[in-house]
């Protein structure tokens, strides 16, 4: 078993990487997000791997963080969802945002992702709601002014419901609204979950 791989990007692709691992080339899977924050051609980058075992295949899929391959493992255990769909499910939504749509029910913003329909959303959120709960949080903070984290995490917010398909001014109204409700230290999944549940339809 593969944990991860550790080598130079000897190339991209639109859903992939091939990664030179001591003269090795391996082909691996990754999220558009992941594609988007990877370094540049010739450059040493680290992936988390899960390999995907199937009677004609073995495939290789990548990750920047631990709690990304947690995800694409859970997203796999729900009927219908696939390796390829769950990929695509973290090249839309960043684990937080998953976590905080699932847990808000809000079936509209996961329908936006490709290949996921209303029926399919509804699934998800049936089946994961309560393990959602019980996943690791995103790694601690380092150490900084109380003020200072808030805004950060606001911002964060902020920014995963405008990638979510909210107006931005809308967006900012809901925030602030859930900001009112919650602590000024409240983590980002607690600020979406209540953001969320601001912006859904009545």
């Amino acid at each position: 078993m593969i944990a991860f791989l550790r080598g130079r990007i000897a190339a991209l692709g639109e859903d992939h990487v091939v990664l030179d691992v001591g003269g090795v080339g391996y082909l691996v899977y990754i999220a558009t997000r992941t594609l988007q924050q990877l370094p540049r051609t010739g450059e040493t980058v680290e992936l988390w791997i899960e390999t995907v075992v199937r009677e004609d295949t073995i495939a290789l899929f990548g990750f920047l963080e631990a709690r990304e391959r947690i995800w694409f493992r859970l997203l796999q255990r729900v009927q219908g969802v696939g390796a390829k769909l769950a990929l695509q499910l973290l090249g839309c939504f960043s684990p937080d945002e998953l976590a905080a749509a699932i847990v808000a029910r809000d079936r509209a913003a996961l329908a936006r992702a490709p290949g996921v329909g209303q029926r399919l959303a509804g699934r998800l959120i049936a089946e994961l709601a309560e393990r959602v709960r019980e996943l690791p949080g995103p790694s601690p903070m380092r150490e900084q002014p109380a003020e200072v984290t808030a805004q950060g995490v606001a911002a964060e917010a902020l920014a995963a419901l405008v990638r979510l398909g909210f107006p931005r001014a809308e967006a900012a109204s809901a925030l602030a609204r859930a900001r009112a409700r919650l602590s000024e230290r409240a983590p980002l999944e607690a600020l979406l979950r209540e953001s969320l549940k601001e912006l859904a339809p009545p």
